[in-house]
């Protein structure tokens, strides 16, 4: 066979890189024998096989010295750490960057982290504003071993040229100090073992000890990762703005505390922890030293948590903007990769992106992964890869040319690029309700003439998903568009209107958009069915900070986001806007009865469709 010119001229380069790349993977220097080094192959660190040999890491475990005295013992706290690092860094010739995760996790053992019962939750059983009978309180065992997980970062990043690290937050594992559930020195902790990173910090050997260590074998150059809590320790880290961070990627992390456990006003629980709330966490993570537990437990979970977390109201108070890490937002300088999942309802997806837009204003590099998935899943490797190669070994990969969003579509696993998100050829387009018969209706683009108001009763033992169907008709109302003609994709926050008035003085108020028929079955996805939702407190309808009780009969006027999405809906489908009271997964579920009426000429969802109206009419023949 010939060998055509370009395939000769492609042959060499290969070759050629593999050259370069074989010299900056070790030291050739004529005075010794060869030192490894890390690699780099089109802009990603790759594995280096003097890395590569678990069996010759060194594995060390140290406490570093925090500013402040959460536990009030009348000494600064320290954090216990865990290292992983090549033998080669053993000596001063090689520093390499680190890949740091902070955690309230790892000091808790496998078993009790499965065992939290429906005892140690709130209960949601009972009308809107009463105070629940306190829960039992969990007691979890402390793990002082190596935590779960860390072998397979390990095996990923130390190969690759990294140093992995990781702590236990404060109150938590072998670590000193007291939960706080987002306070302040959940933030001060991270920064403190960065500082030690990068030679600022101090360091013992033990916990109680004055024998100091040094990390003579890092850089100076740390980046940070981690899903759920661990992803919002990331954030906690970067807001404060500490030198040497320099790139986080964080998946499905809280960024403020509120809207995990509050949404506009209503007391909700995330999604598959019905009754969970701040002093619930902090019960659950409080594996810390036992002996510190009584007086940790007096002076934060029952003389802060519980007291200001306020589920009577649900308003947003000073307790609640003190732990939104958007608030310290404009001390953050570390680049940042932030993944989600669109289906996540356990971390709703409006906590990833209302920190990323903030980020993005700022100027801050950034990018956007996001998914069809549920909770957790980080972005594909060679994202991170690059990601951390550029900003933590200061390879000019050209990172910051690459797309700045990426969405996975559905029933796809690899992601698609776009220019933003929300897609900028999205617009809002504005949809009316219009009764039809019985308890349901359609969805228009014009607004109908006047019509009269619809009315439903509340019944919060049947979930959201069975109300879809007609057989409980009278405990919603839905509207719902023709089916489409074409597909039709939405992308960024939906929002609704709603004018409504309640029987009682006080009632939940839920919506979900839905995609009909409702299916059934193997291979049905959640976002075959659920296109996203949305609930607030009809109470706060003037304002966050204050509530106040509903007068029957009178009708009141909310406007709200849903959660952010990115979604084809199916040609064949229906957009379906379902309107009704309490969510039996999310919200308090009070005695069936309350009655709400909506007040139809007043109540309009508005959808961002990619293409705008135009295209609305295309797909749906509207």
């Amino acid at each position: 066979m010939r060998i055509s010119a370009n395939l000769k001229y492609n042959v060499f380069l290969i070759l050629f890189l593999c050259s370069l790349s074989v010299a900056f993977a070790q030291d050739t220097s004529a005075t010794g024998p060869k030192k490894p080094r890390p690699i780099f192959i089109n802009g990603e660190a790759q594995v280096v096989p003097e890395f590569s040999n678990p069996s010759e890491w060194i594995r060390e475990e140290l406490w570093v010295e925090a500013p402040f005295d959460s536990d009030l013992d009348g000494k600064p706290d320290r954090m216990h750490v865990f290292v992983t690092r090549p033998r080669q860094t053993d000596s001063s010739d090689l520093k390499l960057p680190a890949i740091y995760m902070s955690s309230p996790y790892y000091g808790l053992k496998l078993l009790d982290m499965m065992t939290q019962k429906k005892k140690h939750f709130w209960n949601i059983d009972h009308e809107i504003g009463e105070m629940p009978v306190p829960h039992k309180h969990k007691d979890p065992k402390t793990n002082g071993n190596r935590p779960m997980m860390t072998m397979f970062y390990d095996r990923t990043w130390v190969p690759r040229g990294y140093i992995m690290v990781y702590s236990s937050s404060p109150g938590t594992g072998l670590s000193d100090g007291a939960p706080t559930i987002g306070g302040e020195n959940e933030s001060l902790a991270p920064r403190a073992v960065i500082d030690w990173l990068c030679g600022r910090g101090t360091g013992f050997t033990t916990r109680t000890g004055t024998t100091e260590v040094k990390a003579y074998w890092c850089s100076g150059k740390v980046g940070m990762t981690g899903t759920s809590y661990d992803g919002t320790l990331c954030l906690a880290a970067a807001t404060t703005g500490v030198e040497g961070l320099e790139a986080i990627i964080p998946v499905a992390p809280v960024s403020s505390w509120y809207h995990y456990y509050r949404s506009n006003g209503l007391v909700k629980s995330p999604g598959g922890y019905p009754g969970e709330d701040v002093d619930v966490m902090y019960d659950f993570i409080n594996s810390g030293d036992k002996t510190k537990r009584k007086g940790n437990n007096q002076r934060v979970r029952d003389s802060l948590l519980m007291k200001y977390q306020d589920r009577i109201t649900g308003d947003y108070n000073a307790f609640w903007e003190s732990r939104d890490y958007l608030n310290q937002i404009g001390n953050m300088k570390a680049a940042m990769l932030m993944s989600h999942g669109f289906n996540d309802w356990n971390v709703m997806p409006d906590q990833s992106y209302r920190f990323y837009a903030a980020a993005r204003e700022l100027g801050i590099p950034v990018q956007l992964y996001y998914h069809q998935a549920d909770h957790g899943g980080d972005p594909p490797m060679q994202m991170m890869n690059r990601w951390f190669t550029r900003y933590l070994h200061g390879v000019e990969n050209g990172v910051e040319g690459d797309a700045p969003v990426w969405i996975v579509r559905e029933g796809n696993t690899l992601p698609t690029a776009y220019s933003s998100y929300p897609d900028p050829e999205a617009e809002m387009v504005t949809l009316y309700p219009k009764k039809s018969a019985g308890q349901e209706g359609v969805l228009i683009t014009e607004k109908p003439e006047a019509q009269p108001d619809m009315s439903f009763t509340d019944d919060a033992t049947v979930p959201g998903n069975l109300l879809a169907d007609s057989t409980n008709a009278g405990h919603r109302v839905l509207f719902v568009t023709a089916p489409l003609r074409e597909d039709l994709r939405i992308s960024g926050t939906p929002e609704v209107t709603i004018r409504l008035a309640c029987s009682k003085p006080a009632a939940n108020l839920s919506v979900w958009l839905v995609s009909l028929p409702w299916e059934e079955g193997k291979g049905v996805a959640v976002y075959d069915n659920i296109i996203t939702r949305g609930w607030a407190d009809p109470q706060n309808h003037r304002s966050l900070t204050e509530s106040e009780k509903l007068q029957p009969g009178a009708y009141y006027t909310m406007t709200f986001p849903l959660m952010p999405d990115d979604q084809v809906i199916r040609k064949g489908q229906q957009i379906g806007l379902m309107i009704f009271s309490s969510d039996n997964e999310f919200t308090l579920r009070p005695e069936p009865g309350t009655m709400l009426t909506i007040d139809l000429n007043a109540t309009r969802l508005t959808l961002p469709v990619v293409g705008g109206t135009s295209t609305f009419h295309e797909a749906s023949g509207h």
